[in-house]
C-alpha cells in the first residue's frame, strides 16, 4: 500500500474563532463540496464534534454513487481536527484539519494522507484522483471565501 499526501492552505482575514466555527459544523461541509459530486450528509443533524463523532455521508465520483463514513480522530478547537475514513472509496484517508492565527488573520491548512484500493493495480489511476482531489479543494477555497466575502458584507 503505497500512501500519497496532499496539502494546501488558505489566508482569511478573519480571527481564528470565526474561522473555526465554520469548520465545527459539519453541516457546512455542503456548501464547499461541488455539486457535481452530490455530496448529501447522511447523518442526523445536528452533529455533535467531537472525538469519536462519526458523520456519514453519500456522494457520487464520475457518476458513481456510494457511501463514506468518517471519524473525527484528533478534536483540539481551536487548532486543529482530524477525520479518517472508516469506509469508502480508498483504501485509507486521513484529513487533517489546522488553524493557525497571525495578526488577526487565520491559515487554514489542509493535508490529505490517502491510498487508493487495489494496489498496485488501483496506483493506475493517481493521476487521475490527484486531479480531483487538486480540483475539490480548489472548489472549497472559492466557495470559503465566497461565505466569508456574503458574511462580512451582508
Amino acid at each position: 500500500m503505497r500512501e500519497h499526501r496532499f496539502e494546501t492552505s488558505l489566508t482569511l482575514k478573519l480571527p481564528l474563532e470565526d474561522v473555526f466555527h465554520f469548520f465545527a459544523d459539519a453541516g457546512n461541509l455542503e456548501r464547499i463540496t461541488p455539486d457535481r459530486l452530490s455530496f448529501r450528509i447522511l447523518s442526523p443533524r445536528p452533529i455533535v464534534m467531537r472525538k469519536g463523532a462519526l458523520i456519514d455521508y453519500r456522494l457520487s465520483l464520475m457518476g458513481i454513487p456510494f457511501d463514506w463514513r468518517t471519524e473525527i480522530t484528533r478534536w483540539d478547537p481551536p487548532f486543529q481536527f482530524v477525520d479518517s475514513q472508516l469506509k469508502g472509496p480508498y483504501r485509507s484517508w486521513v484529513h487533517t484539519h489546522s488553524f493557525m492565527e497571525h495578526k488577526g488573520s487565520t491559515t487554514i491548512r489542509d493535508e490529505v494522507v490517502y491510498s487508493l484500493p487495489l494496489y498496485p493495480l488501483g496506483e493506475l489511476a493517481l493521476p487521475l484522483v490527484r486531479r480531483q482531489v487538486a480540483a475539490i479543494f480548489r472548489f472549497r477555497e472559492l466557495a470559503i471565501h465566497s461565505f466569508f466575502h456574503k458574511e462580512e458584507h451582508p
